[in-house]
């Protein structure tokens, strides 16, 4: 028997099966091939069509089912991750009101910047561990604003996540972690915040029923099973933002673990069961995936936009045939890039620099000194030096870092980034061969009661190789100093 995973991203979605006894992969696919359209009617607005997303979803199943032979009658459990901090309108027959504002829009930032003046920085931190700031209950607000004749008819808000589900079932439902993830969860009280939609004048009558994870949250109805190829029934039991449910992909679920990522922009995704922050301004708190009352845990999430694009430009622009190739140079070269430095800020402003925009800069430059070979391993330890640099924040903030894992692609796949950061934060980096969709088609079949169980099972799977800290780090340690002093010459 089989699980079902689905990852719904801004670009594409993402589906996988696995058995649901072991957790082994056993297909995957991707659609579209190219990417899902983004509208922007505005400058700094981004807006997706949710009926678009579902319409993408069938395609991917069926093909998953033709392409791995299995009948749907197979297939057990559905997990569905998603992309966080969207926000789905819907009537009473559960018609979209209009397309979904998403993840990377901006037009709520200055409604979420005046709740976090008038409310106090004191009760927005004590209860919802975030400002309002640009997520989903500031665009809620938004749309009150300015579209009165939509905000009038509206039923209930979503995640986009929560309107996949709907698709599936016809049922109106949402989660504690999906909830945090809008900043409408109240840590401290256990409750959906009734002051923070007082404040905004919102109907909390709005939100959806709230299910926890990893049981039966609903079930596909007869539309759903007509519209997917899958059968009608079968159980949706587990859904969360695409960041926690990439950290359960990576098998981070305790206390102390960090789950990085180091794409397009960087991630760092740290759990804790302390549910406090000095740094508000930098990092953001969400409700994990294996939350609940009784053992709140929480991923302190921290963005590092200026991560792989940096690396990426440098491909573009130099001629590389491939990061291979640039990889290969820069382990030819000594560690510290003989004094060349790269701060790969070049990608927006970083809330880790307390949203400064100080772009991309180049220090030290020596004509008759550097190659090729140098600018690549500067611009990887600039890079992974960011990373050093947040998780330094991470643990001045109330945590105590115990392990590091992330997944075999991207910026991981070089030696140089991965050792750097492994030696400098003293902490074993594993790699596994994961995706955010395996990830959630294991979560469907999980048990609640002994995630460690089933992550000691489903990561046998996966692991593929880590990187242990340097006896001697002093080289390291140097050149991270002298990158440190210079960046903050720049942000000071």
């Amino acid at each position: 028997m089989f699980s079902l995973g689905l990852d719904i991203g801004s670009s594409s979605v993402k589906a996988a099966l696995t058995e649901t006894d072991t957790g082994k992969k056993i297909a995957f696919v991707q659609e579209p091939k190219d990417e899902m359209e983004m509208i922007s009617v505005q400058s700094s607005w981004a807006e997706q069509d949710p009926n678009h997303w579902w319409k993408i979803v069938c395609i991917a199943i069926k093909k998953l089912l033709q392409n791995s032979g299995v009948d749907a009658s197979q297939i057990q459990r559905i997990g569905i991750a998603y992309q966080m901090h969207g926000l789905v309108v819907v009537d009473q027959s559960g018609n979209c009101l209009r397309n979904s504002i998403i993840w990377c829009d901006s037009r709520a930032v200055s409604i979420g910047e005046k709740a976090y003046q008038d409310l106090g920085a004191k009760k927005c931190m004590d209860h919802l561990l975030n400002s309002p700031a640009n997520f989903t209950a500031s665009k809620l607000k938004w749309v009150k604003e300015n579209e009165p004749h939509i905000y009038e008819k509206i039923h209930k808000y979503m995640l986009p996540g929560d309107y996949i589900a709907y698709k599936f079932s016809g049922e109106m439902t949402t989660t504690i972690n999906g909830l945090s993830e809008g900043t409408i969860w109240d840590f401290k009280s256990q409750e959906v915040a009734q002051w923070l939609f007082d404040y905004y004048n919102i109907d909390s009558s709005m939100t959806p029923a709230i299910v926890p994870n990893f049981v039966t949250q609903c079930l596909v109805n007869k539309k759903g099973a007509e519209e997917s190829g899958l059968k009608e029934g079968t159980p949706i039991t587990y859904r969360a933002g695409d960041q926690p449910n990439n950290a359960f992909s990576l098998h981070v679920i305790n206390p102390g673990e960090v789950a990085a990522t180091g794409g397009t922009s960087g991630v760092v995704y740290a759990l804790t069961d302390k549910l406090q922050s000095k740094e508000h301004q930098r990092i953001n708190h969400f409700a994990h995936i294996n939350y609940s009352k009784e053992s709140p845990i929480v991923g302190k999430l921290l963005c590092i936009n200026g991560a792989g694009i940096q690396y990426r430009w440098m491909k573009n622009n130099t001629g590389a045939n491939s990061y291979k190739e640039m990889n290969q140079l820069a382990e030819k070269q000594d560690i510290g890039s003989d004094g060349l430095l790269i701060y790969p800020f070049g990608n927006g402003a970083e809330r880790m620099l307390n949203n400064q925009n100080i772009n991309a800069r180049y220090l030290n430059l020596n004509l008759n000194q550097h190659d090729l070979g140098s600018m690549y391993r500067a611009t990887l330890e600039g890079i992974a030096f960011s990373f050093v640099y947040g998780i330094k924040f991470i643990e001045h903030d109330n945590f105590n870092l115990a392990s590091i894992k992330a997944g075999n692609d991207n910026l991981f796949q070089s030696a140089v980034f991965s050792q750097t950061i492994a030696t400098l934060v003293g902490k074993e980096i594993q790699l596994y061969n994961t995706t955010g969709a395996i990830g959630a088609a294991r979560a469907s079949s999980a048990n609640a009661e002994d995630l460690d169980a089933f992550i000691k099972m489903s990561s046998k799977n996966d692991f593929f190789k880590s990187y242990t800290p340097e006896k001697d780090s002093s080289k390291y340690e140097m050149a991270f100093s002298n990158w440190t002093n210079e960046l903050e010459k720049m942000i000071n």
